[in-house]
């Protein structure tokens, strides 16, 4: 269990940080804008799928929607927009 979250974690900086340069590059289309917005929007949000109250399963629709979310974004960046991102994230 412990590796697998040290796995999501990991996975989760590396595309967290990609769309935080992604958002920065002065090519970015709205829709990626308003996505992460969205994306964070749910994560500070009240309102869930399945309630926070409910111990463990409501938190883990947040561990594992929000990554998915984030991956989905990156997987439609425009080609110019990722490659800067990624050479960028190597750095």
């Amino acid at each position: 269990m412990l590796k697998r979250l040290t796995l999501l974690w990991t996975v989760l900086r590396g595309d967290a940080r990609q769309l935080w340069f992604a958002l920065r590059h002065p090519l970015a289309p709205g829709w990626l804008k308003l996505g992460t917005a969205l994306i964070a929007l749910y994560v500070i949000s009240p309102i869930d799928l399945i309630p926070d109250v409910l111990p463990v399963i409501g938190w883990v629709d947040d561990l594992v929607l929000v990554p998915l979310a984030i991956r989905w974004l990156l997987k439609f960046l425009p080609p110019e927009i990722a490659q800067a991102a990624a050479a960028r994230r190597t750095r």
